[in-house]
């Protein structure tokens, strides 16, 4: 049984990673690159203390995996550890999303290792910077929710480049109907644009790889491509 379980996709860097964070105080610590349901078994197996997860473990996933986390082990103690230039904001929901702590090496050696150290013994450590972004908003921010039916109907016809226009025609609504009810995937996703949303819907298997097609209704390339210079179109053609 592990003390500490590290989850992180430097494979070859498992022995330094160990080495490192038992130098740094954690016991009995174990790595792992195992993903979703099988990171989900290893926690339940293992029952570690502290479980340490590398901010782009999930890639641009990362929170919504941690809800997913939460929600099966709402005592575990998670804290999440960037060692890359993570943005503070994504960090922010991080924390939302069920993250005990989170710890970045990118606010200075000696403060990424305070923190650690406060995540060793036990204790809930955000790092300055992403504390002060929490505080200055009018509003904490919201974890990840769960989409409706419509909205991943909706979804799934955005990913496969369908325009607002044509989503509307086809689900039978307007288009600001259309628009609301992206704004409102953005907020459950917790991501700002549509390529963001796309991203996501695809890692976590909402849309699948054999579902893109990219047929829409009025299916048409653009910008048309140019006449050939020094050609006239006529009747029977480009002569």
């Amino acid at each position: 049984m592990a003390d500490t379980l590290i989850v992180s996709r430097a494979v070859n860097l498992f022995p330094f990673i160990k080495k490192r964070a038992e130098a740094l105080g954690f016991d009995n610590v174990a790595v792992t690159g195992v993903d979703k349901d099988g990171l989900n078994m290893l926690i339940d197996e293992m029952k570690p203390r502290i479980v340490l997860i590398d901010s782009m473990f999930f890639q641009c996933c990362t929170h919504f995996i941690l809800a997913d986390l939460h929600k099966r082990f709402p005592k575990q103690n998670i804290a999440v550890v960037s060692v890359c230039d993570y943005p503070a904001d994504r960090a922010m929901y991080c924390i939302a999303n069920g993250a005990r702590s989170y710890a970045s090496f990118w606010e200075g050696a000696e403060e990424f290792r305070k923190g650690l150290e406060e995540i060793r013994e036990g204790h809930r450590y955000v790092s300055p910077e992403v504390q002060r972004r929490i505080e200055t908003r009018s509003y904490e921010p919201n974890p990840t929710g769960t989409l409706s039916d419509r909205q991943i109907e909706i979804l799934r016809l955005f990913c496969n480049g369908f325009t607002g226009a044509e989503i509307a025609d086809t689900l039978h609504i307007s288009e600001r109907s259309v628009d609301n009810r992206k704004s409102e995937i953005y907020t459950i996703l917790n991501v700002r644009n549509e390529n963001e949303a796309i991203h996501v819907a695809i890692y976590l298997g909402i849309v699948k790889p054999e579902e893109l097609n990219f047929f829409g209704r009025d299916y048409e390339l653009k910008p048309l491509p140019e006449r050939q210079k020094g050609k006239k179109k006529t009747k029977g053609g480009i002569k």
